[in-house]
């Protein structure tokens, strides 16, 4: 057999492999999942985002907080930050007065109200903004970059840059303690796929935690015994608060339902706006 010869059955056994039907991935191909975990939403991947109706973009809350920020920020031209560089205590009281995303504790009293660390979801929300390249910090100022300026306006692109960043750049296992490990985050947009797949019937986030870790076996050994919640099904626990709570349930994708506030079992639905938003090409067909 020549060296060309060989090159060539190499490249066919490669290209077989990488298009074989999995039925760990829901079907899809190593191939497909490749471009799944890395390149979500890009131009060749199965997982892509739609655009909506102005009114359908108000449904989504992240995305509204962050808008509201830039145009704050947008409105004083340099927004100084406290001395340990958070938001003003005035500026995260009138974020969350907006009602754009609620905490439970806040909400029940059990917490109060102060500063920017006692709302998770407003401390992302100045991250996103900062690591996305949409703001910039400098001599403890804020203010909008030339490119923020720009996008500030286009529902499609922010929210495409956001969740984007969300999915890639930003660290999931912020305030968690289950510890430094890629759970959720690491093919984010394969949780999409089963939420498109199966999220019209409510089901106990358990389900979609042991499909996730069919695909991804090895995060579920992630786990040591220092982390804070260590348990048997620590990683369950951990993809579900991740990915539920503190991701899809920002951008209005998903119904997260309890009995027990403090209980980890949730029942998971996808609301009208998920379909709306994502569009999940059928395995093979992209």
């Amino acid at each position: 057999m020549t060296e060309e010869e060989i090159e060539k059955l190499i490249a066919s056994y490669i290209n077989e492999h990488n298009n074989k039907v999995m039925a760990d991935f829901e079907g899809y191909s190593p191939g497909e999942m490749h471009k799944i975990i890395y390149h979500a939403f890009s131009d060749n991947s199965p997982v892509q985002l739609k655009e909506l109706t102005d009114t359908e973009y108000r449904k989504v809350p992240l995305l509204n907080q962050i808008k509201y920020l830039m145009n704050v920020i947008a409105e004083k031209g340099e927004l100084k930050l406290t001395n340990k560089g958070f938001l003003p205590t005035k500026v995260v009281a009138d974020i969350y007065a907006q009602g754009f995303i609620k905490d439970f504790d806040i909400e029940k009293g059990i917490s109060k109200l102060y500063k920017e660390a006692d709302v998770m979801s407003i401390n992302h929300t100045r991250i996103l903004l900062e690591i996305s390249g949409l703001i910039k910090k400098r001599n403890g100022k804020l203010s909008l970059t030339k490119e923020g300026g720009k996008i500030a306006g286009n529902n499609h692109l922010l929210l495409k840059r956001i969740i984007t960043i969300f999915g890639y750049k930003f660290n999931w296992a912020y305030y968690d303690g289950y510890g430094e490990n890629q759970i959720g985050r690491l093919g984010f947009a394969f949780s999409l796929i089963l939420l498109h797949k199966y999220g019209h019937k409510k089901r106990d986030s358990a389900f979609y935690a042991e499909k996730y870790f069919k695909a991804f076996p090895h995060l579920y050994e992630d786990n040591n015994s220092s982390t804070r919640f260590f348990t048997s099904n620590a990683s369950e626990r951990c993809y579900s608060l991740r990915t539920f709570q503190r991701f899809l349930d920002y951008f209005g994708v998903v119904s997260d339902e309890f009995e027990n506030p403090w209980d980890f079992v949730r029942y998971i639905t996808k609301t009208n706006l998920f379909d709306r938003l994502f569009y999940i090409a059928p395995p093979g067909k992209k």
